[in-house]
C-alpha cells in the first residue's frame, strides 16, 4: 500500500489576475508534526491555507491530501480555523457545539465541554456577549474538538490575552491524535515556537526555508523568532 504524505503541494503556482501570489511552491507535510507557517503580511500564507482547504484552485501544479486532490472527502479530515469570525453572533455557545456535532461525525462533545470549563466559558453565553478573545477561544475549542488528521489554524491566538496563550497552545498539542498534524499561521512567533516541530518561512510567494526547529536553532544559534526577524528584516 502506497504511503502518501499528509499534505503535498507539488510545484504550485497561484495567480490573481496578473499578480502572482505563489511561485512554484512545493511543500511536504508528514503526519504527527506541528508546523509554523511564518511570513510577513501578503507573503502567501493564506493562499496556501485556502488551497489545502479546497477554497482556491492552483493556477498550475497540484495539491494533495493523503494522495487525493482537495474534495468533499479531504475536507472530512481537515479541521480549519480561519482568521475571521464565521459563527452567527446570536448563537449560544451550546448551539454552536450542536451545530458542529450535527455537521461533523468526528466531533467530540465531551472534549468541547471540558475545554469550555477550562477556559471559563459558559454554554448558555451568546457569542455577541463575548469579547473578541473569547470568541476566538470558542472557535478554537470547536476546531480542536474534532478528531481530524490535519488542523489548520490561521492566527489562533491573535486576540487572546497572554495569560491564556500557554493554555491554548497546550490545548492544541494535547487535543490531537499522535498522527495528526497542526499547521499554525501566526505573527506571534515567540509565543508559539515552543510547540513547533518545523518552521516554514514564506516571503513574496516563495518558500524561503522549511526545516526542523531544533536543527534551525542549532544551525543559527538563535531562537526561531530571532531567525525570522533576521530573514525578513526590513531595509
Amino acid at each position: 500500500m502506497t504511503q502518501y504524505p499528509l499534505v503535498y503541494l507539488d510545484h504550485v503556482q497561484k495567480l490573481y489576475g496578473k499578480h502572482t501570489a505563489l511561485y512554484d511552491v512545493s511543500v511536504n507535510i508528514q503526519p504527527g508534526r506541528i508546523i509554523g507557517l511564518l511570513g510577513p503580511n501578503g507573503s502567501g500564507k493564506t493562499t496556501i491555507i485556502k488551497l489545502i482547504n479546497g477554497l482556491l484552485q492552483p493556477t498550475s501544479g497540484n495539491v494533495y491530501i493523503h494522495g487525493q486532490r482537495p474534495s468533499i472527502e479531504t475536507k472530512k479530515v481537515i479541521s480549519y480555523l480561519p482568521d475571521t469570525t464565521y459563527l452567527d453572533e446570536n448563537m449560544k455557545i451550546s448551539e454552536a457545539i450542536r451545530f458542529f456535532q450535527d455537521f461533523y461525525s468526528d466531533f467530540n462533545v465531551a472534549r468541547a465541554h471540558k475545554l469550555l470549563t477550562d477556559l471559563q466559558l459558559r454554554p448558555e453565553q451568546r457569542l455577541r456577549q463575548l469579547s473578541k478573545g473569547n470568541k476566538e477561544k470558542v472557535q478554537l475549542i470547536l476546531v480542536m474538538s474534532r478528531e481530524a488528521d490535519l488542523y489548520i489554524l490561521d492566527e489562533p491566538i491573535g486576540g487572546v490575552d497572554p495569560a491564556a496563550r500557554d493554555y491554548i497552545l497546550r490545548t492544541i498539542i494535547q487535543n490531537r491524535r499522535p498522527n495528526s498534524s497542526v499547521l499554525i499561521s501566526t505573527h506571534l512567533i515567540a509565543d508559539v515556537e515552543q510547540v513547533l516541530d518545523e518552521a516554514l518561512f514564506i516571503n513574496q510567494g516563495r518558500i524561503m526555508l522549511h526545516e526542523n526547529t531544533t536543527v534551525l536553532r542549532n544551525q543559527y544559534g538563535k531562537s526561531i523568532d530571532a531567525i525570522f526577524r533576521e530573514q525578513f528584516r526590513m531595509y
